[in-house]
């Protein structure tokens, strides 16, 4: 069963910590060609379009483009604090392979 991406917990807090509804943003999470693997991920505060699958929690939103969509399927969307930094990270199951850097995967 294909089901849009989850956002977790952590995700959430840290988007509330930066304040990103309070600025009117939301976290975008989108697709595209290029990367070490085939496909990139471009994470980034914007603003919703009127077209973008939009997931709440805790006041927060995190959006995803039509075109996006279909390669997140039933991926979670999370954050993480590690020793090299802290950032959103996507575990992500249609994913074939996926490079070091973790913002490149194949199909």
């Amino acid at each position: 069963m294909n089901l849009p991406p989850s956002v977790t917990e952590r995700a959430y807090d840290r988007l509330a910590e930066i304040g990103a509804a309070e600025q009117g943003q939301a976290l975008r999470v989108a697709v595209e060609g290029g990367g070490c693997s085939g496909f990139q991920y471009e994470i980034a505060l914007d603003t919703p379009n009127t077209d973008d699958l939009i997931l709440e929690g805790k006041g927060q939103k995190v959006i995803v483009d039509p075109v996006s969509l279909p390669f997140l399927e039933n991926a979670v969307i999370d954050f993480t604090q590690e020793l090299i930094g802290a950032r959103f990270v996507i575990d992500n199951p249609n994913a074939t392979s996926s490079c070091g850097c973790g913002t490149s995967f194949s199909m």
